[in-house]
């Protein structure tokens, strides 16, 4: 009953922005703490581990919090989702401002509650490769996140398999395109830990590759549809 009250007091801007806080802050927990706790343990979880973590907590927000703001908790996301007008534009400073909040919220508890190794987590690509290479594969990582994201709203929830399907795409990017430009797929995921580690040298790479990804693919999917 209280439950009911206290939501029903909220604006739709208000449930959006609390939905969209504690979305990101748990994916970046998952995201993020995973790696550093395979650093933490020589690197013997591996990959797999980095890739499995972040695709569930993925996945369990989509499904909690779908009906509520979408399920973007990435900037990225919300602003393919203005340029399709499937999110107003006058809604994007509470989507970005909710983003950035849970991504640094989910990097603190990190930093406070599972450790500070592989600077707690950030992003990183991998330089024996040509920066056009990296740049070009976070781009394709972001757009292929997209696409799945799309074809989840164009089908009305992919017959129930949305959330599992978003969630998938993430921990595949991460599986076989992190090893050279470190698949964040997300702004705010890449940029709460590198603020907090002082790691920010590579940050711009994650600031425009995955709004180039994620805006090539809304606009070919507004062209379609």
């Amino acid at each position: 009953m209280l439950k009911n009250s206290i939501a029903s007091r909220l604006s739709a801007s208000q449930k959006i922005f609390l939905a969209e806080l504690a979305g990101t802050f748990l994916i970046v927990v998952f995201a993020t703490g995973s790696v550093v706790i395979d650093a933490r343990a020589g690197g013997i979880l591996g990959t797999p581990f980095a890739a499995i973590a972040p695709a569930i907590a993925v996945s369990l927000m989509v499904r909690a919090f779908g009906k509520i703001s979408m399920a973007h908790f990435n900037p990225a996301v919300t602003v393919a989702f203005v340029i399709s007008k499937h999110t107003s534009l006058r809604r994007f400073p509470v989507y970005l401002a909710a983003e950035i909040a849970g991504a640094l919220l989910g990097s603190l508890f990190v930093r406070s509650f599972i450790g500070t190794d592989a600077n707690l987590g950030a992003n990183a690509p991998n330089y024996s490769f040509t920066l056009p290479l990296i740049f070009g594969i976070e781009v394709l990582a972001t757009a292929l996140l997209m696409g799945v994201i799309y074809a989840v709203v164009y089908t009305k929830g992919l017959k129930g398999f949305g959330p599992y399907a978003i969630g998938a795409i993430i921990g595949l990017d991460i599986m076989f395109l992190s090893f050279i430009s470190g698949a964040s797929m997300n702004p705010a995921r890449a940029l709460a830990p590198a603020l907090l580690s002082g790691f920010v040298s590579d940050l711009w790479i994650y600031w425009s590759a995955t709004f180039v990804g994620s805006s090539i693919t809304a606009m070919i999917f507004k062209k379609i549809w």
